[in-house]
């Protein structure tokens, strides 16, 4: 669940990374803060594109992205995956390749896609029949033929929370495979002359542990491959398989080793395209959460600690649901620990709750802290990667935190923490 990097002082039992005392670095950036580990990040995005060799790995960026964060993917070899123009400009600011770039959303504007095609994106994920038709005619006035895949809803269950699931049939996302409407997307982006119909693209969900849901989409995406070959005569060179895999947020999440799931979906693929006579096509997945997810950890102190009448101990933090929303959105469980000091006392169990004025404001629900938690502590919890920092509000009009990179070498803001004058600068009132 922690960062390579992460390991405790031998003489003090204080959090380091990479041997900085995470004390000092909240000293230094204040809290709360984000601490990604940078060699952590590099070394993850090594193992999936060694785990992935052939295919084409396209980091998710909605996960969690920065200008230095595109750059480190750039120089790891990986593509990029946005799904927004705020994205696609930041990967762009940071000088990722665009041919390397693929643009994702269910309603991308008209002004999304002038961005991506005069960009020079790679591939542009289609998702309705009125994009298909705006984005040819972006692509003509452009002078641009664009490269696209099909975004397919394969109505596959996966196993994850109701919100991040977006492959069954009642989900805002792509063309249904079952009614047809997926055959007809093709037929009619192939039709466009300033697009260029390079293949399919399913996505299934997030935060996926059950990996059997990946295998039956890919099956049925190779099945809906030989439609396209046998309908309309046309040749689908590409095959997106999309992302979700889950990582350990506590000790009972159990991932699956990287290695074995290309391993199978390889063989899916390649033993379904025999059988259907098709040749196996270019395979990509696109890891967001399990490559940024556990190279990050929040550090926050500690304000009021508060027993309610013998229910429960409320640890109360100087963050909450503005840094972290997900505890509250999909009941995510973290792993948090004492940071500043070797954790002696008998444990209690506490509630760990941020400073914003709701209920709901809940940072991990089940924490074992030490009884002698106080007012000054710090606490780190792990894993918060992905969809911390980057579905972070001014909720209460409090200032997001800053995200400071860590290594060897030492530490440095990447993100800096939003002040008051950030808050009010867009006020006009």
């Amino acid at each position: 669940m922690w960062p390579s990097g992460v390991d405790r002082d031998a003489a003090t039992g204080a959090l380091r990374v990479h041997g900085h005392a995470v004390a000092d670095l909240a000293a230094e950036y204040g809290t709360p803060v984000f601490l990604l580990d940078e060699p952590d990040f590099r070394a993850r995005a090594q193992a999936f594109r060694r785990a992935f060799a052939g295919f084409d790995v396209f980091y998710a960026a909605k996960a969690f992205l920065t200008r230095a964060v595109a750059r480190w993917v750039d120089e790891e070899g990986l593509s990029i995956d946005v799904c927004t123009g705020g994205e696609l400009r930041v990967a762009l600011d940071a000088g990722f390749p665009p041919s390397r770039i693929a643009l994702h959303g269910n309603n991308k504007s008209l002004e999304e896609l002038r961005l991506a095609v005069g960009a020079g994106v790679g591939l542009v994920v289609v998702d309705s029949f009125d994009e298909i038709a705006m984005l040819a005619d972006v692509a003509r006035a452009q002078g641009r033929v664009q490269p696209v895949l099909i975004r397919v809803r394969v109505g596959v269950e996966a196993h994850t929370h109701e919100y991040i699931a977006t492959a069954h049939e009642d989900v805002k996302f792509g063309f249904s495979l079952a009614s047809g409407d997926a055959l007809e997307a093709v037929r009619q982006a192939a039709a466009e002359e300033a697009l260029d119909m390079r293949g399919l693209h399913s996505h299934i969900g997030s935060q996926i542990f059950d990996t059997a849901g990946f295998e039956v989409a890919a099956a049925r995406m190779v099945r809906l491959m030989a439609q396209v070959r046998d309908v309309l005569g046309l040749h689908v060179a590409e095959l997106d398989l999309g992302g979700g895999l889950g990582i350990a947020y506590v000790a009972s999440d159990d991932p699956e080793p990287l290695g074995e799931l290309a391993a199978r979906l390889t063989d899916i693929v390649r033993t379904e395209c025999e059988h259907a006579g098709l040749a196996v096509p270019r395979l990509a997945v696109e890891p967001g959460r399990a490559l940024v997810g556990p190279t990050m950890l929040t550090v926050y102190e500690v304000g009021t600690v508060k027993n309610v009448d013998g229910i429960r101990t409320y640890v109360s933090v100087d963050g909450g649901m503005s840094d972290n929303i997900r505890t509250a959105l999909y009941d995510a469980e973290y792993t948090v620990t004492l940071a500043n000091r070797t954790p002696t006392a008998p444990l209690m169990l506490a509630r760990v709750v941020g400073k914003h004025c709701e209920s709901g404001d809940v940072v991990v629900q089940d924490a074992w802290l030490p009884t002698d938690t106080r007012r000054g502590d710090l606490l780190a919890v792990a894993a918060t990667g992905a969809y911390c920092r980057s579905m972070a509000s001014n909720y209460n009009l409090v200032g997001r935190p800053p995200v400071v990179a860590v290594g060897p070498q030492g530490a440095r803001l990447v993100v800096r923490r939003e002040s008051y004058d950030d808050l009010l600068a867009c006020d006009v009132g």
